[in-house]
């Protein structure tokens, strides 16, 4: 079974009974945020062709904090942090929206200007991290943090 986006999802609950929760669950569990962040983030580097070491490195996030992130031994409460590493991996902003999911943190909101901005860098894809803090850095938006010293 595919997974199943929001809607298919909430169409299926208009119809599910409290008492077959359990298998509604399993029957959908592809489709949960259960799936582990670095599962899908590995996957998404596969699909692409891409190593860790080679993403890690576009991101600019040292590659021994990378794979901790990835392997769940270190967590992040700077959401720059996981853009740098989904934009790196050459992800879409819905891969990246799923992403930040299931990383358990909020997705990009149209209606924050700075969000607004990295969902359509997400979509036009113009270059490097580098680019993409220049074209923040030049509407006057926060440049995407590192991992280690806040800019």
């Amino acid at each position: 079974m595919g997974e199943k986006n929001t809607d298919e999802l909430e169409k299926v609950l208009q119809s599910t009974h409290i008492k077959n929760f359990d298998t509604f669950y399993k029957e959908n569990i592809e489709s949960s945020a259960d799936e582990a962040f670095g599962v899908y983030m590995k996957n998404i580097f596969n699909e692409n062709n891409l190593t860790q070491q080679l993403v890690f490195l576009r991101a600019d996030v040292p590659e021994r904090y990378g794979y901790k992130l990835l392997s769940g031994e270190k967590r992040t409460r700077q959401r720059d942090v996981i853009l740098r590493i989904c934009y790196a991996a050459e992800m879409s902003l819905t891969q990246t929206q799923c992403a930040l999911r299931k990383y358990e943190m909020p997705e990009l909101y149209a209606k924050l200007p700075r969000d607004a901005l990295l969902m359509i860098i997400f979509n036009e894809r113009p270059g490097d991290i580098i680019e993409v803090n220049e074209i923040l850095k030049a509407h006057g938006m926060k440049t995407l943090k590192t991992s280690g010293i806040q800019n």
